[in-house]
């Protein structure tokens, strides 16, 4: 029979920041059950963003990157939240967003429909597949209007 080898604290933490970026309440979320104490916990996280191997503003980069393909500014502001990401590192991310946020809806409009809604019940599903994203109701306009205006050129 194999024994089986438990990994300290550091090493659980590493093996998960070695996978993807982590916020900080992540991590502790995730390596709390493992941890001795709070404090251990604490003074580790502590010393891996001293060391840059735990950034809030990479995890908030790496987020927003991963997510504005398929997300609006109000979805990804919102996981950001839920993340507890500060304010001061996504609050430039989200302004970034918005510069470009119909192109993005557009875009997914596009990959996901392709053609413009022919009665008022597919125009009404393709509004809710977009704000369901997280675009706002004058992006969500805007794009089917586009659409609609594309399919009587």
């Amino acid at each position: 029979m194999r024994a089986v080898r438990s990994l300290s604290l550091r090493a659980r933490a590493l093996s998960l920041l070695a996978n993807r970026e982590h916020s900080r309440g992540e991590l502790l979320r995730k390596l709390s059950p493992h941890a001795e104490s709070v404090e251990q916990l604490g003074a580790l996280l502590d010393e891996f963003e001293r060391a840059g191997y735990l950034s809030e503003q990479r995890f908030a980069e790496s987020l927003v990157r991963r997510r504005s393909q398929r997300y609006g500014r109000r979805h990804i502001e919102q996981e950001l939240g839920q993340h507890g990401v500060p304010d001061e590192v996504s609050a430039p991310l989200l302004r970034e967003l918005a510069a470009d946020e119909r192109e993005r809806a557009m875009a997914l409009w596009v990959r996901r429909f392709g053609a413009p809604a022919q009665d008022l019940r597919e125009r009404a599903r393709q509004h809710r597949f977009l704000a369901q994203r997280g675009f706002d109701t004058e992006t969500v306009v805007w794009v089917l209007r586009q659409a609609a205006a594309q399919r009587s050129d």
